[in-house]
């Protein structure tokens, strides 16, 4: 028997839209050895997903394919589809990287993992229910049979994600193709996935293809990797070889492509920002038919921070732990109770009509650069509706402050009349900082603002916040789950926990020497040092 599972050759996939052909996929040539993890690593648009979704013909009726896909010696390229049910699922089956979009939101998890198992293995009824219990224990799902009428909504991201797994395990596949399955994760959840999908390896012995923009994660786990850029494979090799000796210019930019440094100090008698004294933000639970109050969720509890000018305060934890009600807190975006001060005022008893003219000092940057900008809208709408709606350009052409804060993030003032969709990922959370900028805020939220963007453009991100920073002595508020980010800019450091600020201090002093088993569990995760003894596991 062969110990090749997937041997790919001279692979070519051209889209055709409105008589033009783009080549997304160039020749691209890789095997996947028998129980051997083969990472595919690039920046958006390099063709990886391209790549994998080839496989098996999962790709729209725009796409033309050709060269040769061979699975366990059968070629896939051109196979009819009885052919292709047989495999998609059951021998070849995949993990993507958001579960939201990829499990049902109407179907429990018992009926979406039911689904599979009765397709491949005509396993219903009882069976089928042991079957399905049994995959969601294997992945680490507590409690798993009262889980089973559970719907995707009732689960946190990390659980999603185990599902997916789940579902990809059903039928014992050969060859499982992870796309980006940890990108949206927390730090910890992250770690526990990628030891989950490394154990499930080991036991099944299976081989594993897996997706990523993450070199750390690389360095982890895969035996080869696979280095793709513009549609083609720049370099290939065993993982140790890629990462000690790069040849192409190319992977040697994505391995120097970590937000490095540390923040400029803060001026001395920079003046307070922003600053919170036992902030709580409790939800209440109600019930029965009058609607009695019976609990709280205590979403933030007790949370006293301080920003000054110049200064970038981060906010790490896990999803769930807090860290963005604090922030929408503080912008008085929803209800809380506890002083908040901005430049020596408390602002929590303020009404909307005094509250307003404070608002363009306080900005937010989301996560999402793909969400947070309306399609419907120029960029240069886009960035002046704040203008508009503050009144702050009397006697000044907005379309000059427009061109002027477009050169100043690093956009072309030229390209102000196109839309969102013409832009790449890192372009349009410069355009989201933009909109921020032209009201020249003196405290600016960032959410995540690096989470959804590749590993080069985080660092021009993280580099231009720096430099917005030392201009305007902005105080920044950065929420992240991202570690390597957070020491890159933050001066100080706030680790909530459930709600609970359970350390605070200085940034660099906190990832040298944590003082909570928690913290010690996310820098554990975060840096890939030993975390056994870090008591995390996912509730």
């Amino acid at each position: 028997m062969s110990d090749t599972v997937l041997d790919i050759r001279d692979l070519r996939v051209r889209f055709s839209q409105d008589g033009q052909v783009n080549e997304a996929v160039k020749g691209v040539s890789f095997t996947v050895g028998r129980g051997e993890t083969v990472a595919l690593v690039g920046e958006s648009g390099s063709g990886k997903s391209v790549t994998a979704l080839s496989t098996v013909s999962l790709l729209s009726g725009a796409a033309n394919v050709s060269g040769s896909v061979r699975y366990l010696g059968q070629e896939m390229v051109g196979a009819d589809d009885e052919r292709l049910r047989k495999v998609r699922g059951n021998d070849i089956s995949f993990i993507f990287q958001e579960p939201m979009t990829s499990l049902n939101p109407l179907h429990t998890l018992e009926k979406q993992i039911t689904e599979s198992l009765t397709v491949h293995q005509g396993l219903t009824g009882a069976r089928a229910r042991t079957r399905v219990v049994e995959l969601l224990e294997k992945v680490g799902i507590r409690d798993a049979e009262s889980r089973l009428g559970a719907y995707p909504h009732q689960l946190s991201g990390g659980q999603r994600q185990r599902v997916m797994i789940a579902m990809a395990l059903a039928n014992n596949p050969k060859l499982l193709i992870a796309d980006e399955p940890t990108t949206a994760l927390d730090v910890t959840i992250q770690a526990q996935i990628l030891e989950l999908l490394a154990e499930l390896k080991r036991e099944e012995g299976m081989s594993l293809l897996f997706i990523t923009h993450d070199l750390g994660i690389v360095r982890r786990i895969a035996d080869r990797v696979c280095v793709m850029q513009g549609g083609e494979i720049v370099e290939q090799g065993k993982t140790a070889a890629i990462f000690d000796n790069p040849q192409h210019p190319y992977t040697r930019k994505l391995l120097g492509a970590e937000p490095t440094g540390r923040p400029d100090p803060v001026p001395a008698g920079a003046e307070e920002i922003i600053r919170t004294d036992a902030l709580r933000v409790w939800f209440p639970i109600q019930r029965g038919f009058l609607r009695r109050t019976v609990g709280h969720v205590k979403a933030v509890n007790a949370a006293t921070i301080s920003v000054r000018a110049g200064e970038t305060l981060g906010v790490v934890g896990e999803s769930g732990s807090g860290k963005t009600t604090l922030a929408l807190a503080i912008m008085r975006l929803i209800s809380s109770e506890g002083p908040i001060t901005y430049l020596g005022q408390d602002i929590q008893g303020l009404k909307t009509r005094a509250l307003r003219p404070l608002r363009r000092h306080m900005q937010i940057v989301f996560q999402d650069p793909y969400g947070s900008l309306s399609p419907r809208m120029t960029i240069e709408q886009i960035i002046a509706e704040g203008l508009g709606v503050h009144g702050t350009a009397p006697g000044r052409n907005k379309r000059e402050m427009v061109a002027e804060i477009m050169a100043e993030v690093g956009l072309d003032p030229e390209t102000m009349g196109r839309y969102p969709h013409e832009f790449s990922g890192g372009q349009r959370q410069r355009i989201a900082i933009a909109r921020a900028m032209i009201l020249r805020p003196r405290l600016l939220v960032l959410d995540e603002p690096t989470s959804a963007l590749d590993m080069t453009v985080q660092v021009q991100i993280v580099e231009l916040l720096r430099q917005l920073q030392a201009k305007h002595g902005l105080a920044y508020l950065f929420i992240s789950h991202d570690l390597r980010v957070v020491r890159a800019l933050s001066h100080k450091v706030v680790v909530m926990r459930q709600g609970d600020v359970v350390e605070s201090g200085a940034g660099e002093a906190l990832f040298q020497a944590p003082q909570h088993d928690y913290t010690r569990a996310l820098l554990a995760a975060a840096f890939n040092l030993k975390a056994e003894a870090a008591g995390l596991e996912e509730a």
